[in-house]
């Protein structure tokens, strides 16, 4: 599936996944060996594959020619595409989506391959051994379609309100595929709103065009009533429709208002988890039934939000997130890395390219209300800082709506708190030392206010937790077993949506989920087992208490 809805009346598109892929590892006692595999995938999920490093080809053939554009959602970690045996396109990263645009192919039938690689290297920054899987695999879908001249590359839409009436800024762009100038219309519709454009597109040229326009009784996204709307973009010539693309919205509108995070109008509190793309079955190439039940069990668990950990999601599941009514913490790739790791020279290219795809792709979804960057690195250094200040002027660049933050794990050392809009702590009271959660909480806390430049913003725990094995019980309520996890949680949480400067919490985490044997940690199973459900998503005791707790609170500070 490539989104929940349609995306093009006019322009002719196919998945080339969801079907059956020739399959081929290039190491290894099987390389050379061709498989039938089903895509998307990730080649973990194969018998002779599971715990694979190296290198595969998946390759398929299609029909088709003239200009044609084909976009990748994911392929881990590096991709190198061929058509017809000729190298059309490089990509590093699993994550974020690239595409590729070729003219004038002849017409017939022709075979496309995807190179994977899921090695590490110095030559991979981001991409580390770590505390989950890092697959390899076309794991997410390919997407054919057929272009005309001119093609709309995309449409972002900035909802705010202003003097009570809800507005929108909107921006959208034509590319000129062909070797000629070309002339055209362009119009945009969305909420019963129209806007009209004549403009010029030179070859391999990008015409970009704004405006504003005002709405009258139109619905807003909230959690509760989360209503969507569609913007349609459509090119004309000689009035004809050539090209078009559709996306949705929602009114919904992010404000930081001293400690408040606002969302329409409302502080919202957070009850949220974090959660990986990860299944026992499917590693990081989650189906759309699989993703569905994942976030229905979130929502039955009575969470109001997911914090993407730790990179750009699927897009389904985004949709799914636009119509579900959940708010995302949605962030860039890099988790836990070293000062030496930031250190490489691929790091900081590797990690803006993952901003500079992430948020065009989805900046129209509404479920996303913040914006998130590196994860627990090395934000106690100078070195650090100027990476953090960096990365978040990109986030500024390409999206002023929206506020910024990252999860530190630096105890009284972090020194960037004076950059983003929301300050974000990862704790673990009760699991990783004994201090009591609500002591923790409030000398951190104390410690912001007084001594850092995260003073008067809003303040998230964006990871807490313990870990629990699925199963294990004890009389003694040991560590690692059901009691112990769900004790320490609801003491955890209990603390964090009491404390009346916190704007909420993440707990950590969704799922049990594979980590990378390279890094293992200590873990047993081979696992992080800090899981309110575990790796098949069997509830463990901690469930029935996280449920409990989360409806004792509203989704808003009143």
């Amino acid at each position: 599936m490539i989104r929940t809805f349609q995306t093009h009346k006019v322009r002719k598109y196919q998945e080339l996944t969801g079907c059956l892929w020739e399959f081929e590892p290039c190491q290894g006692e099987f390389a050379g060996v061709k498989y039938q595999v089903a895509t998307p995938c990730c080649w973990e999920s194969h018998p002779d594959f599971s715990g694979y490093r190296g290198e595969g080809i998946y390759r398929r053939d299609f029909e088709g020619g003239g200009n044609i554009r084909l976009e990748f959602k994911g392929v881990s970690h590096t991709a190198v595409i061929l058509l017809d045996g000729e190298e059309i396109a490089q990509h590093y990263n699993a994550y974020t989506s690239f595409s590729v645009i070729i003219r004038n192919l002849p017409e017939g039938i022709h075979t496309l391959e995807v190179k994977a690689d899921n090695r590490f290297s110095e030559a991979s920054a981001l991409h580390v051994p770590n505390d989950y899987m890092s697959y390899g695999g076309v794991s997410r879908p390919v997407v054919l379609e057929q272009l005309n001249n001119l093609y709309v590359e995309y449409v972002h839409i900035t909802p705010f309100r202003r003097e009570n009436k809800w507005h929108a800024e909107i921006e959208t762009a034509v590319y000129g595929v062909g070797q000629e100038a070309e002339e055209f219309e362009l119009s945009v519709e969305a909420a019963g709103r129209k806007q009209e454009w004549s403009g010029v597109a030179e070859p391999a040229g990008r015409s970009v065009f704004r405006t504003e326009l005002c709405f009258e009784d139109v619905k807003e996204w909230l959690l509760e009533t989360p209503e969507l709307y569609e913007a349609e973009v459509k090119v004309l010539q000689d009035g004809i429709v050539v090209d078009d693309l559709i996306d949705r919205f929602g009114f919904r509108e992010v404000e930081i208002k001293g400690k408040k995070i606002m969302v329409n109008g409302r502080q919202i509190r957070i009850k949220g988890l974090c959660r990986h793309e990860d299944h026992p079955q499917f590693g990081c190439a989650l189906p759309y039934a699989a993703i569905a039940a994942d976030l229905g069990i979130i929502r039955n668990l009575g969470a109001n939000s997911v914090r993407t950990a730790h990179y750009p999601n699927d897009e389904v599941f985004l949709d799914l997130c636009d119509e579900l009514g959940l708010l995302v913490w949605e962030e860039n790739y890099a988790r836990g890395l070293s000062l030496e790791q930031m250190q490489n020279p691929n790091f900081e290219p590797q990690a803006e390219q993952v901003i500079r795809e992430m948020i065009p792709l989805h900046y129209n979804h509404p479920c996303i209300y913040i914006w998130g960057i590196l994860n627990e690195c090395a934000s106690d250094t100078e070195y650090g800082k100027e990476c953090y200040q960096r990365q978040f002027d990109i986030i500024r660049e390409l999206d002023a709506s929206r506020p910024r933050s990252f999860a530190s794990c630096k105890f009284k050392t972090d020194i960037c708190f004076g950059l983003p809009e929301v300050v974000s702590y990862n704790i673990y009271p009760l699991w990783y030392h004994d201090t009591p959660a609500g002591e923790y909480l409030d000398d951190l806390y104390q410690w912001i206010q007084k001594e850092t430049g995260g003073a008067g913003k809003p303040f998230l725990v964006t990871e807490i937790g313990a870990g629990g094995i699925y199963g294990w019980r004890n009389n003694y309520k040991g560590k690692w077993s059901e009691e112990y996890q769900a004790k320490t949680l609801k003491k955890q949480v209990s603390e964090c949506l009491a404390y009346k400067d916190c704007s909420g919490v993440y707990i950590w985490q969704f799922c049990d989920i594979r980590i990378s044997e390279e890094w293992f940690g200590g873990r047993p199973r081979g696992m992080n087992n800090k899981g309110v459900v575990d790796e098949y998503r069997r509830r463990k005791m901690a469930y029935p208490a996280i449920k409990e707790l989360f409806g004792r609170y509203s989704n808003y500070f009143e």
